[in-house]
């Protein structure tokens, strides 16, 4: 793929830009180890005065920012201004609270007899960050501000497609005061990454992507022993039972199911709901997805733009195209919108089987695939039918449902009565193949630190050294 801005609107190329030289890419390699050394031992009320900057600088310039991110992707521009406000909120909560979360934390001296035992956190170095077009912003910065107030430093190959949204955020934290190398923009393409990433001086690596894309990288980071955080794919279930409340649950499915143009990893993509509510539910659900608003990602009033590439929407198409001529049923939908631009219908699909693709692949847009079960039992064996376990919905008022959704569904995260959703406070990250590892939280900024056990015993209890114990 061609490094280059091409508004998904209108299918024109905008803006081109050419790859760096492997030459330039190792002097910024460099760069980044060099100014690692330093950053390293800055204190967390400077990085964090930096880290707050670049949150002030992304609510003064949300309109601008947001407007480059519907250029190249095609999200509407009210989901853009939301896409820098969490940004900026993200930001805030890792410079509040980098500190105390990488605080030394005490162990029991006694039971392993030392003075002092306590396991402290210290920044790896170099990671490299392969991040995907879908949420250019937020995907970088949740990996970024934890990284940053960590102590690293960020190598940062995004998807071709948001160049200008990648060299925003390289110059993003300049301005913001970082030092010079401490996130940098490597505009590369992906048969590049394996050269960055076995280098010596880049110690680890997150990607957040397609299944293929992680396992590849993940056994190249394997191979030379290097953590790595991987956040993949997902064919998230939204299970509605008979205690839901079904208005409720159709205006949030459509909403999950509908943002970023149905281009979301959590998005709910697999509807699966108890035959007692089907009908009801169904009803609900198809009036508010045919009734959607599709046109330009600009227009205030837009509430599905368009897909982000050509090839997303031919994806799209074939995988709809291979249901329908299996039998499956469009309750709405199911056709390329005609004029220019890659915009794609709201679509229900119904009578789904095990041999159609829409059964077992992940699908990249607004399609929804809606199932009827009999029971709690069905309705938790076909959400884990799946390789697949990023998010999962339940909907329901009864207690105990709700505790054998939490521990029966196989996935990283799961939400009662609510749409799964990424919170700073919050681990996020999937189970089988969507990956592993996790981001934000806590859980987030301690990935790429070193939990280093520390023991020590004084020099005047030293007795007993010879038997490793502090008398």
């Amino acid at each position: 793929m061609a490094i280059a801005t091409t508004n998904p609107a209108t299918g024109q190329v905008e803006k081109t830009f050419q790859p760096l030289t492997d030459a330039k890419v190792d002097q910024r390699i460099e760069r980044a180890a060099a100014t690692f050394a330093a950053l390293r031992d800055t204190t967390f009320a400077q990085r964090a005065a930096w880290m707050n900057a670049a949150a002030d600088i992304l609510d003064a310039e949300v309109e601008a920012v947001a407007a480059v991110m519907t250029t190249e992707m095609g999200k509407t521009i009210a989901a853009a201004r939301g896409e820098v406000a969490k940004c900026a909120t993200g930001s805030r909560f890792y410079a509040a609270r980098a500190e105390g979360f990488l605080a030394d934390e005490p162990g029991d001296a006694a039971a392993v007899h030392a003075a002092r035992a306590f396991v402290r956190y210290e920044p790896l170095g170099p990671v490299l960050a392969v991040m995907p077009w879908n949420f250019p912003l937020w995907q970088v910065v949740r990996f970024a501000a934890p990284a940053l107030m960590a102590g690293n430093v960020g190598l940062l190959k995004h998807s071709s497609n948001v160049p200008q949204t990648a060299l925003y955020i390289e110059d993003l934290y300049l301005r913001a005061g970082f030092p010079e190398g401490a996130f940098q923009t490597l505009l590369i393409g992906s048969d590049s990454v394996e050269r960055v990433l076995r280098d010596p001086r880049v110690r680890a690596v997150t990607l957040t992507g397609s299944e293929p894309a992680g396992r590849s990288v993940g056994a190249i980071a394997g191979s030379e022993v290097k953590p790595s955080v991987l956040e993949l794919g997902g064919s998230d279930p939204f299970i509605v039972m008979p205690s839901a409340d079904l208005d409720r649950a159709a205006a949030v499915g459509v909403t999950s199911r509908t943002m970023n143009n149905g281009q979301s990893c959590i998005a709910a993509k697999r509807f699966i709901v108890h035959e007692a509510v089907a009908n009801d539910f169904t009803q609900r659900f198809v009036d508010r997805m045919c009734g959607l608003k599709v046109g330009d990602p600009m227009d205030e009033s837009t509430e599905v733009g368009p897909l982000a590439t050509e090839q997303a929407r031919e994806d799209i198409e074939e995988i709809v195209a291979d249901a329908v001529g299996k039998g499956a049923t469009l309750l709405c939908g199911g056709e390329r919108l005609p004029g220019p631009g890659w915009f794609y219908p709201p679509t229900v699909i119904t009578d789904i089987t095990p041999d159609m693709r829409i059964y077992r692949e992940e699908i990249f847009g607004p399609v929804a695939s809606l199932y009827r079960v009999g029971g709690v039992d069905e309705a938790i064996g076909l959400a884990n039918a799946t390789e697949f376990g990023l998010g999962s919905n339940a909907w329901t008022s009864d207690p105990a449902e709700q505790e054998r959704f939490i521990r029966g569904l196989d996935a990283g995260q799961v939400f009662v009565n609510g749409m799964t959703t990424s919170f700073p406070e919050l681990p996020f990250g999937g189970a089988k193949n969507s990956g592993y590892g996790r981001e934000l939280s806590a859980a987030g900024i301690r990935a790429f630190c070193n939990a280093k056990t520390v023991w020590v015993c004084d020099a005047e209890d030293a007795g007993g050294l010879a038997t490793g114990v502090c008398e």
